[in-house]
């Protein structure tokens, strides 16, 4: 299967999770493509002050990859800069958010996986 990029569906959501700013959020599979294993595989993209609010995952684990910029991730409450090329994990049963910390966008890829 070939999914061509202008048959992704993008959405955008303000104040996710109670963060700042816009999330544009690019679906890169639908759910049935992930099997029952998991509810998103996207590309998100945080604006400058933009970001996803604090929240747990009580039934999901979240894996990011960040591609694009710098931002500051919250694991647990321990806030730390993360940069182009770090993998962020959040396990079943922790939290985390994540916003923008720089003046460029930041492009990230999001996998949440049933646990």
């Amino acid at each position: 299967m070939i999914i061509e990029t202008g048959n992704l569906k993008t959405e955008y959501r303000d104040n996710m999770r109670g963060g700042d700013g816009r999330v544009k959020i690019t679906h890169l599979v639908s759910e049935n493509e992930l099997c029952g294993k998991g509810r998103l595989f996207a590309q998100i993209t945080l604006e400058p002050g933009c970001g996803i609010g604090y929240h747990t995952h009580d039934a999901d684990s979240e894996i990011f990859h960040i591609l694009e910029g710098c931002a500051i991730y919250s694991d647990n409450g321990s806030e730390k800069r993360v940069n182009a090329g770090d993998v962020l994990v959040c396990p079943k049963g922790e939290g985390h958010s994540i916003k923008n910390a720089g003046d460029d966008r930041v492009v990230l890829t999001a996998l949440i996986v049933y646990a």
